[in-house]
């Protein structure tokens, strides 16, 4: 028994599809309020931020995605469920097609504070933390909450004209069924 508990759990841990830069924190994981506060001294200190994407530019040599900051899970998503703290720039060489790097889209980053940079927001100029990626940006893909009951998942016995029999209730499932939607 404990060698298939053994197994379950090693295959549980290998289910992971994030980049290990996305998923891990750096050891020293730098706020983005300290960060805001003095940027000159944690001048190349690496970081692992997340948010929303605000704007997409695009210019010759560079790609600068304007983020809203918004804290980020255990796993490295962004909770935009909690309050935001301000904005970022990300300054990618690569070109950023507004297309797929689209505004409200969820994405998490993880490269080094290279100091800050100027932007307009409306009529108010901000000087705002400027990343460098070390590692390709990651998007998160949207959720839909209405699709997804956020109850209980569970098993459990029903009776029928058959007998007993096992069912698993999940929010994908019928309550109580075992079929999922559709059938």
């Amino acid at each position: 028994m404990k060698n298939y508990l053994w197994c379950f759990c090693l295959l549980l841990s290998a289910c992971s599809n994030l980049p290990s830069a996305i998923e891990d924190a750096p050891l020293y994981n730098l706020g983005y309020q300290e960060a805001l506060t003095s940027t000159a001294n944690f001048k190349n200190a690496p970081v692992r931020w997340g948010g929303v994407i605000v704007e997409v530019e695009n210019e010759q040599n560079a790609s600068y995605l304007q983020v809203l900051f918004y804290p980020l899970s255990s796993f490295g998503r962004p909770q935009i469920d909690e309050a935001n703290q301000g904005r970022f720039v990300i300054k990618s060489t690569e070109f950023l097609d507004p297309a797929i790097y689209t505004k409200n889209t969820s994405i998490t980053v993880a490269g080094t504070l290279a100091g800050d940079i100027e932007r307009t927001i409306g009529k108010k100029t901000l000087r705002l933390p400027l990343i460098t990626p070390s590692h390709p940006i990651h998007l998160w893909p949207t959720q839909l909450e209405s699709q997804y009951n956020r109850g209980s998942i569970g098993f459990g016995y029903g009776v029928n004209s058959f007998g007993v029999y096992p069912y698993m209730y999940q929010p994908y499932y019928r309550p109580f069924m075992g079929y999922p939607r559709g059938w």
